[in-house]
């Protein structure tokens, strides 16, 4: 007799590769998924989320590796006997079907009876504040309406695993965010595990426990939303979740509580490091927020030590975003070095575009990055 799966279990991917022909899409990952969390897969298009999702689901043979359930392996298992659901981005709802019908059609393949399916059917919308709209067709609803619909109808089967793959893409800004703490909201109320694949940063960071950063096939870094935000591993990951300058240097001695990095222009880095020898390459990233931004001529906004750790270039771009100012300057330094200043504090003295600057940070602002 087979093993039961574990309620409620753990998901853990261990070496799994997928090849399509000689394309590897996903390369001999590994990763662990604790019960009952919110994880999200994120990175740019074709780094292969989308197949490790649909690996997880059965919806693509692996073709090295295992993925395991709690206590069972389920690498071979089809998608029906591993106790998952899937919530697909175009939300694939029969347009013929009433919301009712819609949310109960997966019940009635199991041979359930009418009554005891709409009454689930039911108890499933109004979960997702749908009830009022039960007899009404997807024509008749709005995208948001429409994905409440899908959502009720994954979670009908009472899944161990509910995974989406971009289920909020279509929606626009505002009705994201909202759903955003809707899902948020259903995932702890069911205390299951939430696999979602978005290409947006900001989607992760706001709902994810586990946040996995793919890049060609590979994971990045995978950790809780902060760390993964504040202590990105490699120059890829702290350029795709944003918000960060990256830089690098060549290690040309130590202060008594820094290494000394010399950028290519001349420019000398302060930072904290500690296995890093005479003569290594070492990149490194700054938040764009911890950084100090004054003209040039007017003294650099401070910092402990006048000569490192000062960026100068020309004003290229001025970005309100309400309670922040996005300033992007051009650097021989650095391709693109970004700068957010508080809106107050910006516009006590705003600095035009064109106007010579520089930037400036403290010595414990910089990240050491990994090699990739």
């Amino acid at each position: 007799m087979a093993e039961a799966l574990s309620p409620r279990g753990t998901i853990e991917i261990v070496s799994v590769t997928k090849r399509f022909g000689d394309t590897v899409a996903v390369d001999s990952i590994n990763l662990k998924i604790p019960a009952g969390s919110y994880c999200c897969l994120l990175g740019p298009s074709g780094c292969g989320k989308t197949t490790t999702l649909r690996m997880i689901a059965g919806h693509e043979r692996v073709s090295e590796g295992d993925v395991i359930f709690g206590n069972q392996n389920v690498t071979d298992l089809p998608p029906t006997r591993r106790g998952t659901a899937m919530m697909f981005q175009s939300y694939a709802l029969f347009p013929h079907l009433d919301c009712t019908e819609n949310v109960a059609f997966s019940l009635k393949m199991r041979g359930a009876k009418k009554e005891e399916r709409v009454k689930r059917a039911r108890e499933l919308l109004d979960m997702v504040d749908m009830e009022p709209y039960a007899r009404r067709l997807p024509s008749q609803l709005s995208g948001g309406q429409q994905q409440r619909v899908a959502l009720a109808r994954a979670l009908i089967t009472n899944p161990d695993v509910l995974l989406l793959d971009e289920p909020l893409s279509a929606l626009d800004p505002f009705l994201r965010t909202r759903m955003r703490a809707e899902l948020k909201r259903l995932q702890k109320e069911l205390g299951i595990s939430f696999v979602h694949v978005t290409h947006s940063q900001e989607e992760a960071m706001a709902l994810a426990d586990l946040v996995v950063i793919m890049n060609e096939g590979r994971i990045e870094q995978a950790g809780p939303a902060r760390t993964v935000f504040n202590r990105p591993r490699t120059p890829f990951v702290a350029r795709f979740i944003g918000g960060h300058n990256v830089l690098s240097g060549i290690v040309e001695g130590r202060t008594d509580d820094a290494v000394v990095l010399k950028g290519a222009n001349g420019v000398r880095f302060l930072v904290d490091a500690e296995t890093v020898r005479q003569g290594d390459r070492v990149s490194f990233s700054v938040r764009c927020d911890r950084v100090a931004v004054a003209r040039e001529g007017t003294g650099a906004a401070s910092h402990p030590y006048d000569n490192f750790n000062r960026v100068r270039g020309v004003m290229r771009s001025v970005e309100y975003q309400g309670s922040w100012v996005r300033l992007g300057m051009e650097s021989p330094d650095s391709d693109d070095f970004v700068m957010a200043v508080n809106e107050a504090a910006y516009f006590a003295d705003p600095i035009a575009v064109g106007e010579r600057v520089n930037a400036s940070w403290g010595a414990g602002e910089a990240h050491i990055l990994a090699d990739q």
